[in-house]
Order: structure tokens, then C-alpha cells, then sequence
């Protein structure tokens, strides 16, 4: 059984790497979003597709070139805490 602060621990470990692997995409939707307001507020045009697609289109494209990252992120997470804790050690 874990005591409290290995518990805590490892709860604070992966909420980091949550933190960490989610960090591209909600930038890359930040800044996507702000280009697009500004875009749209320069030039008047209030279409809900001109903010949807082009913020999607971003998003999917860092997920493909950050899949690496992720999942070797979530990998070590896995190997060196969760995996030898589940397994006893």
C-alpha cells in the first residue's frame, strides 16, 4: 500500500507530464485563435468556419510532429513510476 506522500507524488509526477504533453497544442491553439481574431476583427469578416477549421487544421498538424514527444513522454512516465509500483517494487 502507498503512504500519503508517494501517493501525492506520484499524483504531482503525472499531472506534470499532463501538463507538459498538453502544452504544444493548447499553444499552438492560442496563438491560432488570436491570429484568426485578429484577422477577422481587421477585416469584418464574421464567419464561424474561418475560426474552426483553420484552428483544427493547426491543432491536428503540431499533434502529428508532437506524437513522438507524447508518447515517449507518457512511455517513461509508465516505465519508471506507475509500471514497477504496480509491479511491487
Amino acid at each position: 500500500m502507498l503512504s500519503d506522500p508517494e501517493f501525492f507524488d506520484i499524483l504531482r509526477q503525472s499531472l506534470w507530464v499532463a501538463t507538459i504533453i498538453s502544452a504544444p497544442i493548447l499553444t499552438v491553439a492560442l496563438v491560432a485563435g488570436l491570429v484568426i481574431g485578429l484577422f477577422q476583427a481587421l477585416t469584418s469578416i464574421q464567419e464561424m468556419t474561418l475560426t474552426f477549421v483553420p484552428k483544427l487544421l493547426a491543432i491536428i498538424g503540431v499533434f502529428w510532429v508532437s506524437m513522438d514527444f507524447m508518447t515517449g513522454t507518457l512511455v517513461a512516465l509508465f516505465q519508471n513510476q506507475l509500471v514497477p509500483l504496480m509491479a511491487g517494487g
